[in-house]
């Protein structure tokens, strides 16, 4: 087994990376051994020797003559850097080079997001899909094409109420379990990044979305489930899949007025962290609920808010009507 073999195995069983992160990291060190030894397969040694920063920095300019981003050129430094350290540890380097390298500087991006009113919009005319008449007429006909649409609509639906109202990430939504609610508490148990577990609270509004979907899931599952098994499963009584997520929400998404651009279930967490934010909820609330590891994370989300505030000052404040003439 290959020193990348084993770090692979260590951030994927150890340090539990996501399935995304574990083959982005694999995929770019792949990477860094084809242009750097020009090579599908290199030795242990040869590798290691190759990690300097001569090399790294060569690398770095290999990706940007490619046309790469420096937003992608930094996060293929970010996993050679990752390796690195794994390699300190096990006595392989002893340094990591990478902290030697100049990344290019990336222009910072605020956080899309949905408006509160676009999102309202999308919750009003979906409404209609918990009322009990429809639950009724549901369990009559689960088992029948309409059945199967209304199913789906409920689940595509719970979805994003799930993703806007908790702000977590999709990964987390795809991990939840039957038993990760707690009506009892109005409460829900997200596992997050290297399964760190956290508590966010339920509204009421979500506690009844969650109790209908169950009886739904139960009618089509025949019976009660256990607390082990997947929270959202399709019709199919399958667990969901990151794919079938990212559908749910650009079809949900794509005809309510007042919503453009990317709709992706990172979005939905972006407008739930910037209207909180809006409503002057503490940083750190936002960063325990986001389950970020970092405040610097979550402050990304104030220049949002220092925009927003812009717009205010500038159509309300009597200096910035007038442009600030007349010292007045």
């Amino acid at each position: 087994m290959t020193l990348i073999d084993k770090y692979i195995g260590y951030i994927r069983d150890i340090r539990r990376y996501s399935e995304r992160t574990v083959s982005i990291y694999k995929e770019v060190l792949d990477n860094y051994v084809r242009l750097i030894h020009n090579a599908q397969d290199v030795s242990d040694e040869e590798l290691v020797a190759s990690l300097n920063k001569s090399e790294i920095r060569l690398y770095e300019v290999r990706l940007l003559d490619e046309g790469l981003s420096s937003r992608t050129v930094n996060l293929h430094l970010s996993a050679l850097s990752s390796f690195c350290r794994y390699l300190v540890r096990n006595e392989f380097l002893n340094s990591n080079p990478v902290k030697l390298v100049s990344k290019p500087k990336v222009e910072k991006r605020l956080p899309v997001y949905f408006k509160k009113e676009a999102m309202d919009s999308y919750f009003d005319k979906t409404s209609w899909l918990l009322d009990d008449k429809e639950m009724d007429f549901f369990k009559a006909n689960w088992d029948t094409k309409n059945g199967k649409d209304t199913y789906n609509d409920i689940l595509a639906r719970l979805i994003l109420s799930l993703l806007y109202n908790l702000g977590i990430r999709r990964s987390e939504l795809i991990g939840l379990k039957v038993g990760s609610i707690d009506f009892g508490r109005n409460i829900v148990k997200v596992a997050g990044k290297g399964d760190k577990m956290r508590e966010i609270p339920l509204i009421a509004s979500l506690c009844k979305e969650i109790s209908l979907y169950l009886d739904a899931v139960e009618t089509v599952c025949g019976g009660k489930r256990s607390l082990k098994e997947p929270l959202l499963v399709t019709y199919n009584g399958n667990a969901l899949y990151p794919g079938y997520v990212d559908k749910a929400v650009k079809s949900e998404l794509g005809n309510v007025k007042g919503i453009s651009g990317r709709k992706s279930p990172h979005v939905l967490r972006h407008s739930l962290a910037t209207e909180l934010l809006n409503e002057k909820a503490s940083i750190n609330s936002i960063k325990e609920l986001l389950g970020h590891s970092s405040l610097a994370a979550t402050q990304v989300y104030t220049h949002s808010n220092i925009a927003r505030l812009k717009d205010i000052y500038e159509s309300a404040h009597p200096r910035a009507k007038n442009g600030g003439k007349n010292g007045d």
